[in-house]
């Protein structure tokens, strides 16, 4: 590490290069591990969904030590914790036969990796999306745990630890339970083929496309951003997605043609988020709902076409408004691209 690493504002593992790469080849791992497992199948749901949690924890916890200004003793925790983490997959793989024989009646070190994949789990998901959602899970945990001592109807039989962490650690109804399958099986492909089309061109045809077709017209620039927000949701589903790729182009874009920065901002927002209603991957909301009902995914991307349809026709209406009620104007037609040019340049993708 050079002497200057520690006081640079770039964390220690992107500014050298190192554990960046270590991060990249892990991803590579697991794209290959899901690519592989969803083709040939050569694994048990059970085995998959445990190495698919066990590759997020190891990616999240590494993440974290990455992003760190020095590698110090707490990043060399966070490592340690994604490897033992990683590790734990490794022990539903390594005795899975004797796991599902002895089902409902763990053993001591069943009972040790499961509470430990619980905590570590608890401790990923608090890193990422702060303590709100695991306080709550706590919540219920702690209810399972202690339930059988509060009064009246809020009382139940009550749940042994051992039941508890084998529910949580070793069903399907846990950790590994539908959204985990859901995961592993769906989602991160789906991600997977979104980012391959986002890096083949994809974006650059949407924004061309979209500057082609409503730039030039009453209010272009905020067209261009709600046009392109949504045909970006199909391939990627998020809203933060959107905004980091399409945002960074359409918002300047807006604000040098007279809009508000509140504005442009709103309106690139209001739009990104749109594409987590925008089939098919809607935000891998689509996937678990189809899991959950019985319901065929397609009838879903189905029901979900028109309200998406009407969602961003109501924020290209509310923007066309605004450029009327301000008098705003497009860009100049020479500035614009030819959406059928943009088409015929990167066809490929699509």
């Amino acid at each position: 590490m050079s002497e200057t690493a520690g006081h640079s504002s770039v964390p220690y593992g992107w500014s050298e290069g190192g554990v960046a790469r270590i991060l990249f080849l892990i991803g590579v791992a697991f794209s290959a591990f899901q690519i592989i497992t969803a083709s040939l199948s050569p694994l048990s749901s059970q085995i998959v969904r445990a190495l698919h949690v066990g590759f997020l924890l190891l990616m999240t916890f590494g993440i974290a030590a990455a992003v760190r200004p020095r590698l110090d003793a707490q990043g060399v925790v966070l490592w340690l914790i994604g490897i033992i983490a990683f590790g734990m997959a490794f022990y539903h793989w390594a005795y899975e036969g004797d796991l599902i024989l002895r089902a409902g009646d763990p053993t001591d070190l069943d009972l040790l990796v499961g509470a430990i994949t619980v905590v570590m789990v608890f401790e990923a998901a608090r890193r990422v999306i702060g303590v709100a959602l695991p306080l709550i899970c706590l919540t219920f945990l702690a209810y399972a745990l202690f339930g059988q001592y509060l009064p009246g109807d809020w009382a139940h039989r009550g749940y042994a630890w051992s039941q508890v962490i084998d529910q949580l650690g070793f069903g399907t109804e846990g950790i590994y339970g539908i959204p985990t399958y859901v995961s592993s099986s769906y989602i991160f492909l789906f991600i997977l083929f979104g980012t391959f089309l986002e890096q083949a061109g994809m974006i650059r045809l949407f924004t061309d496309f979209a500057l082609g077709t409503v730039g030039h017209t009453h209010g272009g620039p905020a067209k261009v951003s709600v046009v392109s927000s949504g045909l970006m949701g199909t391939i990627s589903g998020s809203g933060v997605a959107n905004v980091v790729t399409t945002g960074q182009f359409t918002i300047p874009l807006m604000k040098r043609f007279g809009y508000s920065s509140e504005f442009a901002g709103g309106v690139e927002a209001t739009s990104s988020m749109g594409g987590q209603i925008m089939p098919p991957v809607m935000g891998a909301v689509a996937f678990i709902m189809a899991e959950t009902i019985g319901v065929p995914y397609v009838d879903i991307c189905l029901a979900a076409a028109i309200p998406a349809a009407l969602y961003f026709f109501t924020a290209f209406l509310m923007v066309h408004l605004e450029a009327g009620r301000k008098g705003l104007v497009g860009l100049p037609k020479s500035e614009c691209p030819s959406a059928m040019g943009a088409l015929k340049r990167d066809w490929h993708p699509l």
